[in-house]
């Protein structure tokens, strides 16, 4: 239930890049995975400079929370750039704008996120035409041109 800084800084961190975008790299570090956590994802990610956080995304079901500890970017919150920088905070309710942080800086942006771990959520990639629907593990991505809506 406890990790000290020293833990924390021992944690190896996971290099990630994300899925359908090769510029969205971190480095990650799983505090929750680390102290047995199952249903809240708790991650110290580093950004290193001239990357992205992730895709520019939303949930439908999950909700995020973004807390800089270090360095600086540009949080993209739907159609506003904000700069970001240590102390700040990020809130994404569900059903929110969608969202993506890039580090402009000359050292790491890091970062402690923390969201819901549901067995079943939908994401968008607005920018790519994409939805994600994420089932109890099973992970299905499709093009939202090709969603047939149904009436009932």
């Amino acid at each position: 239930m406890f990790l000290s800084a020293q833990d924390i800084e021992a944690l190896e961190g996971v290099r990630k890049v994300h899925l359908l975008n090769a510029q969205a790299v971190r480095i990650n570090k799983s505090l929750g995975d680390a102290v047995g956590m199952t249903q809240l994802g708790i991650h110290m990610i580093s950004v290193p400079p001239g990357h992205f956080s992730t895709e520019y995304h939303c949930h439908r079901y999950e909700e995020e929370a973004i807390y800089v500890l270090s360095g600086c970017g540009v949080a993209t919150l739907g159609d506003w750039k904000q700069p970001i920088a240590p102390g700040d905070f990020i809130g994404c309710p569900t059903n929110g704008v969608a969202h993506e942080m890039y580090n402009d800086g000359n050292e790491p942006l890091v970062c402690l996120v923390m969201g819901q771990r549901l067995a079943q959520d939908v994401s968008d990639y607005p920018r790519l035409g994409k939805r994600l629907y994420r089932n109890s593990g099973e992970w299905d991505l499709v093009d939202c041109d090709a969603i047939v809506r149904v009436q009932r």
